[in-house]
């Protein structure tokens, strides 16, 4: 007679154990949201050295930054590479959308929003009752 079989496929077990999956992490940096990102353009076959793939990685830490400095933080992070394009989305629990501004001397900064809005295909702001969700589309081709 075999052992039982647990629930994650093992046998030898008496007790019927159920394992987790662990959940998706969000990143809570830029540099691990920039990670997570350069492992599916490698994934993909995309060069780390491509300019394609510096202005993806530059996305990504522009909103990321961004949902942190002026967000709150945040609470959503997705990204996928669909028909030749990375989606990424991302998400904080600020509902109002970015701006553009002018950078001062006691205020440094502006120029992300509109980097973002350059370097991409499509950009979206979305809210919801939770804040909002950035999305983006960048042509990898």
């Amino acid at each position: 007679m075999n052992p039982p079989t647990a629930s994650d496929g093992t046998r030898g077990s008496t007790q019927r154990t159920d394992r987790v999956r662990p959940a998706a992490v969000t990143p809570s940096t830029a540099a691990a949201a920039r990670g997570k990102v350069s492992d599916l353009l490698r994934h993909a076959g995309i060069s780390l050295d491509s300019v394609t793939a510096a202005d993806a990685l530059l996305v990504t830490s522009e909103l990321v930054t961004n949902a942190i400095r002026h967000g709150g933080g945040v609470t959503a992070f997705h990204t996928t590479i669909v028909d030749e394009a990375l989606q990424l989305a991302v998400s904080d629990p600020n509902p109002h959308a970015p701006f553009s501004r002018t950078g001062s001397p006691d205020q440094p900064g502006g120029y992300g929003w509109p980097l973002i809005q350059r370097l991409t295909e499509r950009v979206s702001v979305s809210s919801h009752p939770g804040g909002k969700t950035i999305s983006a589309t960048l042509r990898l081709t």
